[in-house]
């Protein structure tokens, strides 16, 4: 009889959900919440789960700022999609400031989360999901130096 194989668990949804790449489980910040304004980017130093750093190297997060610009672009425009549906643009009324204004609001107050999946998407881009993880050893990342960890 063959041993069961783990379920393989959804790469959108533990991506949104800010889970480990590596297992999907664990929690990459250490505060679930991401409104808790002093403490929505502390990431744990490895994944809860598997021991998966969160950390490849020094500097590993200047990349998200491209993928937080991409989401925020992508946002803006399914808003403007749904505000010309629903709403709609004419030349001779002010609708297309009050979409602005309301587009800007939405980015501000979701902007915590968009940086939270910026985060896990770049890290689930470099790490790949392993549903045999408690098998496999973690690899060595030499490039990590402690006194450098947490200089972003």
């Amino acid at each position: 009889m063959m041993p069961k194989q783990p379920a393989k668990r959804n790469y959108l949804l533990s991506v949104l959900q800010c889970k480990c790449p590596r297992c999907r489980e664990g929690n990459m910040f250490v505060d679930p919440h991401p409104y808790h304004l002093k403490s929505y980017m502390n990431m744990n130093e490895a994944c809860p789960v598997c021991g998966q750093p969160t950390e490849i190297e020094v500097g590993f997060y200047y990349g998200t700022a491209y993928v937080s610009y991409a989401l925020t672009v992508a946002f803006s425009v399914s808003t403007f999609v749904a505000w010309w549906v629903l709403v709609g643009f004419s030349l001779y009324d002010n609708r297309i400031f009050y979409w602005l204004g309301l587009n800007a609001v939405l980015m501000l107050v979701l902007q915590p989360v968009f940086m939270r999946v910026s985060r896990s998407i770049w890290l689930s881009w470099f790490v790949k999901y392993d549903p045999a993880w408690s098998q496999h050893k973690l690899g060595d990342f030499e490039r990590v130096i402690d006194a450098h960890k947490g200089n972003w």
